[in-house]
């Protein structure tokens, strides 16, 4: 066996990326600065799997910060023959990822055997799709209409309506709904709401554009207005805000703190719920797909449908692949087409 290992306990993602960007001769500083290319979510993603790594190695007289390709390639294998899913698999190649690079250099990312290795854990085991069907936005969109007259509602049905209604005519995903803050609202009265995003948001990449959400004022059934929604809770919550609090969404209950991703998903999940859906199958992130296969269906453009729900890289590649701009939502069809849907009540 190799004799740290003996020694050392694990110490982490973290703790181990550091370790491996310091053998580098980079300064604390240098280090400090390429750690924070990544989030902290990320990290905790991938802890578990580094776990199992820093296990996997001190089992097979493995240095885990020296390893060879075969090494991984064996440790992978592993994981599969625990029964693990090609996603899983995957996670664990990538949380290697994280460090191997600076002792193995940026050839292991190519490397032929890792990625033969990879198609054939797919072909094995494909992924599948997460849902084989999904639900119609009408159905959330009749029991939230009810929900009305918004002043007179209770702050939190008045919260849970918003979120919904913001996540369905949005398509994009909660976190990025955590984001909102009040400054950087702009109502246009009569016309449109534009919330800007400048927070970095899970799909962040170098050079792609930040989210600009748009709601309309959806005359044709005010109940279900976005526009509407969100001016009546700022106005509901603007005395329970306290000192500097910015964040558009905060709890209804006291002390009406900034909300977390995770509470606001509870938020959606338990409408959708209410709304007759079955939570057991449909998650809260099952409003992005339904939203944009019911767009989809209804001849919602698909540079529409990528540019609404922020898949930015695929809708850049799709305009550079056939020289013409992404086309721009001028009129707010994916959010009017998805609020104009209550009359349907099937599943797609």
């Amino acid at each position: 066996m190799v004799p740290h290992l003996e020694q050392d306990a694990y110490i982490g993602c973290r703790e181990i990326v550091r370790k491996s960007l310091s053998q580098k001769s980079l300064k604390d500083k240098s280090i400090d600065i390429i750690m924070s290319s990544l989030s902290e979510k990320t990290y905790k993603q991938y802890d578990s799997c580094l776990r199992n790594w820093y296990n996997y190695s001190k089992n097979y007289g493995i240095d885990y910060l020296k390893p060879t390709v075969s090494d991984i390639i064996n440790f992978l294998a592993s994981i599969y023959e625990n029964g693990a899913q090609y996603g899983t698999i995957n996670s664990h190649k990538s949380a290697v990822s994280l460090y191997l690079p600076t002792y193995l250099g940026t050839s292991y990312l190519r490397d032929e055997r890792i990625n033969r290795f990879m198609k054939g854990v797919f072909r094995l085991r494909p992924t599948a799709p997460k849902y084989d069907l999904t639900w119609d936005p009408g159905i959330v969109l009749r029991y939230l209409s009810k929900k009305w007259p918004n002043d007179s509602l209770d702050l939190e049905s008045l919260s849970k309506k918003l979120s919904t209604l913001l996540a369905l005519v949005t398509a994009h995903r909660v976190q990025t709904l955590t984001l909102i803050k009040l400054n950087n609202i702009n109502i246009i009265e009569n016309a449109e709401v534009l919330i800007k995003i400048p927070d970095p948001i899970k799909t962040l990449r170098l050079n792609s554009t930040q989210p600009l959400l748009k709601l309309p004022f959806f005359d044709q059934n005010p109940n279900i207005c976005p526009a509407r929604c969100l001016i009546s809770y700022i106005n509901k919550t603007r005395s329970l805000r306290s000192g500097d609090h910015n964040n558009l969404f905060i709890s209804y209950r006291r002390p009406h703190s900034k909300l977390s991703s995770q509470r606001l998903s509870h938020w959606i999940k338990d409408t959708l719920k209410q709304s007759g859906l079955d939570t057991t199958m449909f998650s809260t992130h099952s409003t992005r797909h339904a939203a944009t296969s019911k767009a989809s269906s209804l001849g919602i453009s698909l540079d529409i449908i990528r540019k609404t729900a922020g898949w930015s890289t695929l809708s850049s590649v799709f305009a550079r692949f056939y020289n013409r701009e992404i086309v721009i939502d001028h009129k707010n069809q994916f959010a009017q087409a998805i609020l104009s849907c209550t009359s349907n009540t099937t599943l797609d």
